[in-house]
C-alpha cells in the first residue's frame, strides 16, 4: 500500500514529497525500486612512479646500507658520508622506504646480549656455611641525614656474627667488616659462601678480591629481585618493627647504642620461629640440642602427669632446622625450616 501511494504521489509532488507525505524514507524507497545493480567501479591499476628508483638501484642502495661500513649507521649519517665520498644514491626518506620494505627500520646496530641472570640456589646444613649481608638506612635527626647499618647474617642459625654502623656506604667499610667477621668466626678457605644483592658495595672489586683471598665463594641476587636475599630483609624488618625503634635517631651515638642493644637481644634472647624458637646464639654455637632436650624433659613430665590432655600424641618441642635454602629447587624434597 505504501509503495502504491508513493507511486501515485510521485507524479504530482515528486519522490521527495511523496515519501515525506507517507512517512517513507527515500533511501528505503530507492533500494526497493532500484532497476539495476550499481555500476562497478573501474579497477584502479597502480602505475609505476616515474621518479622511483629502479629495482637494480633499490638493490644497490640496500646493499650499501647493510654493508659492513654502514650497517651500524643511521640513514641520515649514511647519506652525508656518501656525499662526502662524492656519491648520491637516494634521499634519506627513500632510504627509509627501502629499509621499511624489508622490515629493517629499527635498531640496526649490533646489540650486546647478556645471559639471563641465574637464580641463586644456596644450601646451609650447619652454621658458618652461608652468610647473607646487606645495608639499610637509619634516619638521622634532620632531613637527608642517614646512618648506614651493615649486617652480616648466618642463614642457618640466624645469628648476626658482624654488624657496623657508619656515616657512609662504601666498599672499604664493607671489606673491613667482612674481613673482621671471617677472622672472628675462624673461617677457613672453601668453607663459606657469602650472598648479597647487587648494591655497589656488594659488587665492588675490593670486596670481591677480599673474598677471593679468604677462599670465600660470593653469590649475588638477581637484578631487582629482593626475594633472593630474604633472610637479611627479614632481619631488618624485625629490627624496624621493634616497639623501641624510633622514627628518627637523635645522633650517631644514639643510633649506635640502639643497634648494640638490639643485636644483643636478637642474638642472645630472641626466640626465632625459623630455628625452632631457639636463640640464634644457641643454634650458632651448638647449644640448641641441650636446650631442646631440657624442653623435651619438661613436656615428658607434663605428659606423664596428665596424658589425657594430649589427645593425639606425646608433645614434642619444636624441631631444629636440618637444611636452610635460598631458593630451594622445586624438585628438591629436603626438609627445610
Amino acid at each position: 500500500m505504501i509503495d502504491q501511494a508513493v507511486a501515485e504521489l510521485t507524479a504530482v509532488v515528486g519522490v521527495r514529497g511523496a515519501c515525506a507525505a507517507v512517512g517513507e524514507a527515500r533511501a528505503r524507497w530507492y533500494r526497493r525500486h532500484r532497476q539495476s545493480p550499481p555500476p562497478k567501479r573501474p579497477e584502479q591499476l597502480s602505475s609505476p612512479q616515474p621518479r622511483a628508483l629502479s629495482e637494480v638501484e633499490r638493490k644497490e642502495l640496500r646493499r650499501v646500507l647493510n654493508s659492513e661500513e654502514f650497517v651500524d649507521e643511521a640513514p641520515a649519517t649514511v647519506y652525508v658520508k656518501l656525499l662526502d665520498q662524492g656519491v648520491y644514491l637516494a634521499s634519506v626518506p627513500t632510504m627509509y622506504r627501502v629499509l621499511r620494505a624489508h622490515d629493517e627500520v629499527h635498531e640496526r646496530r649490533r646489540q650486546a646480549t647478556h645471559p639471563a641472570a641465574k637464580k641463586p640456589e644456596l644450601l646451609a646444613t650447619k652454621p658458618n656455611q652461608v652468610y647473607s649481608w646487606d645495608i639499610t638506612k637509619l634516619l638521622g635527626p634532620v632531613k637527608w641525614t642517614y646512618y648506614y647499618l651493615y649486617v652480616i647474617l648466618d642463614i642457618y642459625s640466624r645469628y648476626a656474627p658482624g654488624w657496623m654502623l657508619a656515616h657512609a656506604e662504601n666498599a672499604d667499610l664493607a671489606q673491613a667488616l667482612l674481613a673482621d667477621t671471617a677472622a672472628k668466626q675462624g673461617i677457613i678457605p672453601g668453607q663459606l659462601t657469602v650472598h648479597a644483592d647487587r648494591g655497589s658495595p656488594m659488587t665492588a672489586k675490593p670486596v670481591a678480591f677480599l673474598l677471593a683471598n679468604l677462599g670465600v665463594t660470593k653469590s649475588h641476587s638477581r637484578p631487582h629481585c629482593s626475594n633472593d636475599n630474604p633472610y637479611s630483609e627479614s632481619q631488618f624488618r624485625t629490627m624496624k618493627y621493634r616497639p623501641e625503634f624510633p622514627d628518627r635517631f637523635g645522633s650517631f651515638q644514639d643510633a649506635h647504642a640502639f643497634c648494640g642493644r638490639f643485636f644483643r637481644w636478637y642474638n642472645d634472647e630472641h626466640r626465632h620461629s625459623g630455628i625452632g624458637f631457639h636463640t640464634p646464639a644457641d643454634v650458632h654455637y651448638g647449644r640448641a640440642e641441650v636446650v631442646r632436650a631440657r624442653r623435651a624433659d619438661v613436656l615428658t613430665a607434663a605428659y606423664a602427669e596428665h596424658p589425657e590432655r594430649f589427645v593425639r600424641k606425646p608433645p614434642q618441642p619444636p624441631a631444629l632446622p636440618t637444611a636452610v635454602w635460598i631458593n630451594e629447587p622445586k624438585e628438591n624434597t629436603t626438609t627445610t625450616q
